[in-house]
């Protein structure tokens, strides 16, 4: 095998790829990179089992062949040679040579028949989305995911798709991320749970534009996104019966309030310099008339301050982890916020007038 390409098309396609490779894994297979030159297209991917990553990249195939090599060194290794046209040539089966202007690297390398190719996926049942949109809603779920939980329910999110409307749905035991998008076709009925894990890294890769699609393919074991030069395919997370969301969205409510997120958000991020690290103090929300006062009470000191607020309904006294506050008002990209509540026991509302996102939290019980 012998491929020259650009440095850069290169670093891009290996830091696209190197999202699918494991960090600690019992099969050194998987740490490495499939070079694919075998046709007319270079073609990069990693695997590591859960999830795969395939990207192409620009270059000229000298002669066709196909390694596996180690992917942590390959990395290195190109994300510092010169800004200039990099050869990889292969002269026998252990060693790849690797070259631009004078640099010179000789990397041991794998068997390509021993590394675990992607999933053949049929391309039947999709949806197409935006990768502005698709970026945005992993943006404004994933932080309600809990990796470490045990209940893997809890590591995924939900993508419902009815027709026309498309619902993703993201929980753990204290809060509820619910985003709802209207899609531009009129598609069939789809329910899968895909890991948290394999959105985040999906993230990281779009480029984030209006005009730039994304095909998404649900099979019963596999979701796959493609887009631009790539493809990404994961495994989802078994489930037969997810948390039934709409049971938990209540339209009723005693108090309703409307506060400007940034004055809020800074409010909260003022109290929590108050909290040392593993500390679960709450913060108390009082809203009465037009203010709402935030206090904060812990082994350091106190504070309080006043926010204006519309208020709509009864006065009340709650409180909450500041840190699902701020997560929530972190993504929202609106400047006043709409906030519902029952009671000091029951959970706070937080959404708009089309419903396009609902975030649901609890609150610290006293």
């Amino acid at each position: 095998m012998k491929i020259v390409c650009n440095k850069s098309d290169l670093v891009k396609g290996v830091n696209i790829v190197s999202k699918a490779v494991p960090s600690k894994t019992t099969m050194p297979i998987l740490e490495c990179i499939l070079i694919d030159a075998t046709t007319d297209i270079i073609r990069l991917t990693a695997n590591d089992m859960e999830l795969g990553i395939q990207t192409d990249i620009e270059g000229e195939i000298l002669e066709r062949g196909m390694i596996a090599i180690d992917a942590k060194i390959f990395s290195e290794i190109v994300r510092k040679l010169p800004d200039n046209d990099v050869t990889i040539e292969v002269k026998d089966e252990s060693t790849a040579n690797i070259t631009c202007e004078n640099a010179k690297f000789n990397i041991l390398i794998k068997s390509a028949e021993d590394f675990s190719y992607l999933p053949v996926i049929e391309k039947k049942d999709k949806i197409t989305i935006s990768q502005f949109s698709l970026k945005e809603i992993i943006r404004q779920t994933s932080f309600a995911i809990n990796d470490a939980e045990k209940n893997k329910l809890l590591t995924g999110e939900l993508f419902e798709v009815n027709g026309s409307k498309l619902k993703v749905v993201a929980l753990d035991k204290f809060r509820i991320a619910i985003r709802n998008i209207e899609l531009k076709e009129n598609y069939g009925n789809y329910k899968v749970l895909v890991p948290g894990k394999s959105l985040n890294e999906i993230s990281k890769i779009l480029n984030g534009g209006v005009d730039d699609d994304v095909n998404i393919y649900f099979t019963s074991n596999h979701i796959l996104f493609e887009f631009d030069n790539t493809i990404v395919v994961s495994r989802l997370i078994e489930s037969t019966n997810f948390f039934d969301t709409d049971k938990m969205i209540s339209n009723d409510y005693k108090t309703r309030i409307t506060i400007n997120k940034k004055e809020m958000a800074d409010c909260i991020d003022r109290a929590t310099l108050l909290i040392k690290e593993g500390d679960k103090k709450p913060v108390f929300l009082s809203m009465k008339d037009t203010e709402m006062e935030l206090t904060i009470n812990t082994f350091i000191g106190s504070m309080d301050e006043s926010i204006p607020i519309t208020k709509d309904g009864d006065d009340l006294l709650i409180s909450f982890n500041p840190k699902f506050l701020i997560d929530i008002l972190k993504v929202l990209d609106q400047e006043e916020v709409s906030m519902f509540f029952t009671n000091p026991k029951a959970p706070c509302f937080i959404k708009d007038e089309e419903g396009s996102y609902i975030y649901i939290v609890l609150p610290v019980v006293q």
